[in-house]
């Protein structure tokens, strides 16, 4: 039996923002422990024998980031495969890609094992017999998602109904699915006995799903196959990838997995379990995994407080100090601080779509960005002029490119430098620097061993990202 474990991780999280952003989504966010939720979940999806590849459902965007965080902790060397979308169709596409690109890779019969990239899962006992149960039923042509027991009446998650009378290897029907309820419902469906919290984890074959969305949404899936077909493929060591093609995949439905097959299908079964799963939604919920101090308080970084209790605190750069106040989460990034009441951290989402709406950056990206060569950080801008840290990884190169509105003065930190500029090429050690004019075309290499590490200063007219014309690049960016 195959297992390909099939990880879709999209979305903003607006929740947890300021942390998340459009640019640095919240399966990236790194937890306490140091691991992202995205590597959570890699290794969770790496727990079997019969794994010939991992799928990850990404946006263009996070590719590097995502791979980088994977290869991370890939100690198997399992290959990656990773399906791009140019912008998010809900996870009814992503799941119909992802099912086209594992038929054509594995064969049909190949089980699926569906995990969004934002949960965590406490018993992974539980989780592996739980696979492996739900595998052998997918096999049979069964659509099989996880039920988790709930502990609480939480009103965040979709329940599931489920028939307790008729079961087969611990697995049962689904009466039917149910919308996040009220308070009042969610106490009923607890005491009664046959509701299941909703994890959103999926078992299914490649041929089975496919078959349910020709069936139910067609049209669907038929933008879905197009769009992988005349995808962009790309490859790199122990790693494959495929570039949705933007137009055909503008035209898939925005629409969920559980809305377009789930809620219609007569094969989906559930399988209850008590996995330890949990939904990390919230900055609340990102608070309940750090162990409290003697006054409820839970800091992550350099706070210094005085009579405060039952209090989230998270920094990274600066120290934060608290004054008599109680029941406050605190987030405080380079850019941006987010004081909020524990008991409202669902509302943090407002906060992301007014900033949105007024165009702010910090909705989008922080101020350091991540590329696939390395990274910058804004550490000061103004009229006509921004300054830059730039950090080139060791072998990574920049796009040779020219900017038409502004030139660049570039000053060695640490490393060493191999640089194009116009007609000269140039190396560079620390304290030594070059002039970049507008319109010059220009190349950053790093041919060493250690990070580069170099101030750049731009002047001119227009400073945006946007001003960037490349001719040649290591990551296929060049259109």
């Amino acid at each position: 039996m195959v297992i390909v474990p099939t990880i879709i991780s999209g979305g903003a999280g607006t929740r947890l923002w300021p942390v998340s952003r459009e640019a640095f989504p919240k399966p990236l966010i790194k937890l306490a422990d140091g691991e992202s939720l995205l590597q959570k979940t890699f290794n969770r999806a790496t727990l079997f024998d019969a794994v010939p590849e991992v799928v990850l459902v990404t946006n263009r965007e996070t590719y590097f980031l995502a791979r980088d965080e994977c290869q991370d902790v890939n100690g198997r060397g399992i290959p990656l495969g990773f399906v791009l979308e140019p912008f998010g169709r809900n996870t009814a596409g992503a799941v119909a890609c992802a099912a086209s690109w594992v038929r054509e890779r594995h064969g049909e019969d190949a089980v699926m094992l569906v995990l969004p990239a934002d949960h965590l899962i406490a018993n992974l006992d539980e989780f592996e017999t739980a696979v492996e149960a739900a595998s052998r039923v997918a096999l049979e042509g069964r659509i099989v998602t996880f039920g988790i027991r709930p502990t609480a009446p939480e009103t965040g998650y979709g329940y599931i109904e489920y028939d307790r009378e008729q079961e087969l290897d611990g697995i049962h029907p689904v009466v039917r699915f149910l919308e996040k309820p009220k308070q009042a419902v969610a106490e009923a469906f607890v005491a009664g006995g046959v509701h299941l919290w909703n994890s959103g984890m999926f078992c299914f074959t490649a041929k089975t799903i496919l078959k349910e969305f020709s069936r139910l949404t067609p049209e669907l899936l038929k933008a879905c196959e197009m769009s992988l077909a005349e995808g962009t493929v790309g490859t790199a060591p122990g790693c494959s990838s495929v570039e949705l093609d933007a137009g055909h995949f503008r035209t898939v439905t925005d629409i969920s997995i559980d809305y377009a097959v789930m809620e219609k299908s007569a094969l989906v079964s559930v399988l209850p379990s008590e996995m330890g799963w949990s939904d990390i939604g919230s900055w609340h919920s990102i608070s309940e995994l750090t162990p409290p101090d003697g006054q409820g308080n839970r800091i992550y970084g350099d706070a210094i407080l005085h009579e405060v209790s039952n209090c989230y605190i998270k920094t990274s750069d600066r120290v934060v100090g608290a004054v008599g106040v109680d029941n406050l989460i605190i987030v405080d990034t380079p850019d941006a601080l987010l004081i909020a009441d524990r008991d409202c951290s669902q509302d943090v989402k407002h906060i992301v779509g007014q900033l949105k709406k007024n165009g702010h950056a910090s909705c989008k990206t922080h101020k350091t960005a991540h590329r696939p060569w390395g990274n910058y950080t804004v550490l000061e801008e103004g009229d006509r002029f921004k300054i830059k840290r730039i950090v080139v990884k060791p072998g990574a190169k920049l796009s040779l490119q020219l900017h038409h509105h502004r030139s660049e003065h570039w000053t060695v930190v640490s490393g060493s430098a191999d640089v194009i500029n116009g007609d000269q090429c140039i190396a560079l050690q620390p304290n030594q620097s070059t002039y970049i004019p507008a319109g010059h075309k220009h190349r950053l290499v790093n041919s060493g061993v250690l990070d580069l590490v170099l101030i750049e200063v731009q002047c001119g007219e227009y400073l945006g990202e946007d001003d960037i014309v490349r001719f040649e690049d290591s990551y296929g960016r060049v259109k």
